[in-house]
């Protein structure tokens, strides 16, 4: 863990807090056979932490024609409707935000996601009490991650300075988005590090579980 006294916690929502990103790999492969592109789940994984809006440029390069305007509304509201039945939190995510809480910190969640999905995912796993009034979403800073705009609006909400925030994520994209943003990162990696978040400057955690020791850990160490 860097140096410098934690003051805001920022959560990513896919892969950190809600086991949503199969189904979006799901939502993605199904579109892409619809749109006669032979995409299989692990092709897919490579879309992981991207805007609907930004995965358009792709799609249209790999079928060789323009998709409607209104294509990532319809990606978006497509994923929604599958998650009434099929998303779960991940494992220790109320704990987390519970124990952060109990700690005295602050926390706040940064999406690539809109904020209708970030909605309809924390009602369904019954974290939406836990979230209201704590959610950003990358339609309103304009870009998404990789760009660090999103968490420092998340910060800049807080009144806390980057160099003041930890950010737990899962994705390249959002690793490198906190770094940019010259915040220390947590991520979380359940199984092989995969997109090579350590090498980004990470510190990796195997569990949510794992996310409260090190931030008493640090807080004694700036109390001491």
């Amino acid at each position: 863990m860097s140096t410098g006294k934690i003051s805001l916690v920022i959560f990513d929502c896919d892969g950190v807090l809600i086991d949503s990103e199969g189904l979006s790999r799901e939502v993605v492969t199904e579109e892409a056979t619809r749109l006669g592109w032979a995409l299989d789940e692990a092709g897919a994984t490579a879309f992981t932490g991207r805007r609907w809006s930004d995965l358009q440029a792709d799609f249209e390069a790999a079928i060789h024609r323009n998709l409607p305007a209104d294509w990532p509304l319809y990606m978006q509201q497509k994923l929604i409707a599958r998650m009434t039945d099929g998303v779960q939190a991940i494992p220790g995510a109320a704990d987390a935000l519970r124990g952060t809480t109990a700690l005295g910190l602050p926390y706040r969640i940064a999406s690539n996601s809109s904020h209708e999905e970030m909605q309809a995912k924390f009602a369904a796993v019954g974290l939406a009490g836990l979230v209201t009034g704590r959610c950003h979403s990358a339609k309103d800073v304009g870009i998404g991650k990789p760009s660090p705009d999103l968490f420092l609006a998340a910060a800049a909400a807080q009144g806390v300075a980057p160099s003041g925030c930890l950010v737990v994520e899962d994705s390249r994209p959002g690793v490198t988005a906190a770094i940019r943003a010259a915040m220390r990162c947590v991520a979380y990696i359940p199984h092989g590090d995969i997109f090579g978040l350590a090498a980004l400057g990470a510190t990796p955690i195997r569990s949510l579980h794992d996310l409260l020791p090190l931030l008493q850990a640090s807080l004694q160490d700036h109390a001491a």
